[in-house]
């Protein structure tokens, strides 16, 4: 069972939540991306992979904040989705000491900088954001762990797409896991650029 090998606090939250059962894809998905491999994650809507996503990032970063720069990327398509997550992932971090923050075109990118300058674990952002905050040396990567990508079927975009090569060629080491419903010819091309020796699970 996933959920017994997970760090004491998430197995109390998810308690609290009354999640007792994890999905096929949380079965499947926990352990592998554990082990710190590439994962690309495919499963249909309402499967889990959000929920996932947050037990995984929680779990890399032992719930505890550490430092000042950013230890966990999540990109996301859009504003609503952004604060939909962070919203989400409160939830989860509400008992411990991690901090989760989130940005996105419409604020102000010397305001992010800034904010994320006092000290974050979690960033949330969209590729765009997250690109130009790179290009002014708004943020760290040399702490980062796992870099997450949820619902990436929006990729699909170029503008979008550029963006995000541009992050990742930035990143030096890191863990990379992406969720979407189905594998695309434009998802697996980032093979080439930062899955290499990817794992994919595909429920």
């Amino acid at each position: 069972m996933p959920f017994k090998k997970l760090h004491s606090d998430i197995q109390e939250k998810l308690g609290h939540l009354e999640i007792t059962i994890p999905t096929p894809l949380q079965s499947t998905s926990i352990p592998v991306i554990k082990s710190g491999a590439n994962v690309f994650c495919m499963a249909p809507k309402s499967s889990g992979k959000t929920t996932t996503l947050i037990l995984t990032t929680l779990q890399k970063l032992k719930c505890e904040a550490v430092g000042n720069a950013p230890r966990a990327v999540v990109l996301v398509e859009n504003k609503e989705k952004a604060i939909e997550l962070y919203d989400t992932f409160l939830t989860y971090t509400k008992h411990n000491s991690l901090r989760v923050y989130v940005g996105y075109e419409e604020l102000h990118i010397d305001v992010q900088k800034s904010e994320i300058f006092m000290g974050v674990d979690i960033l949330i952002s969209t590729p765009k954001t997250m690109n130009k905050l790179f290009l002014l040396n708004g943020v760290s990567t040399s702490q980062l762990k796992i870099f997450s990508i949820d619902d990436a079927d929006f990729l699909a975009q170029a503008s979008v797409y550029n963006a995000l090569i541009s992050i990742t060629q930035s990143i030096k080491k890191c863990q990379f896991v992406l969720y979407s419903e189905k594998m695309t010819p434009k998802l697996e091309r980032f093979e080439s650029y930062f899955m290499e020796h990817s794992k994919i699970i595909a429920i």
